[in-house]
């Protein structure tokens, strides 16, 4: 992914509004991040954790929508997966995430969840650059670019239902 600023972050949102999208909370320190390795940036609101964001380039074009995560529940023993990555997680790992559709059809209420990595870092779940609390990700026959090109796609699915 290409490194991004504030201002394209912010200007990227398309299922809030403007006043919105200049109230949110941007990860601290862009130009650290390890844009190579990222497919999407994901970040958590410090200030609101049912609160989550994700920037995505589609068709060339960046798209950012907020997610909001149900209240969390703890002390459970099951293991959950990824939707976009695939990655497995124990307990609270993998949230389900929703996000309000854009246009009228949000504003009516409509949303579409999906269930995510909780810390939003798929990418590099996928690249090996972390691994979940579990230890290891499940052995797979793709390659590292295949796994990246299939994550990419489960993530720009999820985007296409936000504008359906």
């Amino acid at each position: 992914m290409r490194a991004l600023t504030e201002q394209a972050i912010r200007d990227s949102f398309v299922n809030c509004s403007r006043g919105e999208a200049k109230r949110l909370a941007t990860p601290r320190d862009l130009d650290g991040l390890p844009w190579d390795d990222l497919d999407f940036l994901g970040w958590r609101d410090p200030g609101a954790p049912d609160r989550s964001y994700l920037v995505s380039e589609r068709d060339g074009d960046l798209v950012g929508v907020t997610l909001r995560l149900p209240p969390s529940r703890h002390g459970f023993l099951h293991r959950s997966m990824c939707s976009l990555c695939l990655t497995t997680h124990p307990g609270g790992g993998v949230s389900l995430m929703t996000a309000r559709k854009a246009g009228a059809a949000g504003r009516e209420g409509n949303s579409v969840g999906v269930y995510v990595c909780a810390d939003l870092a798929c990418s590099l779940y996928v690249r090996g650059k972390k691994t979940p609390l579990s230890g290891s990700r499940f052995e797979e026959s793709l390659t590292t670019e295949q796994q990246i090109a299939r994550t990419v796609g489960n993530l720009s699915a999820f985007l296409a239902k936000l504008r359906d």
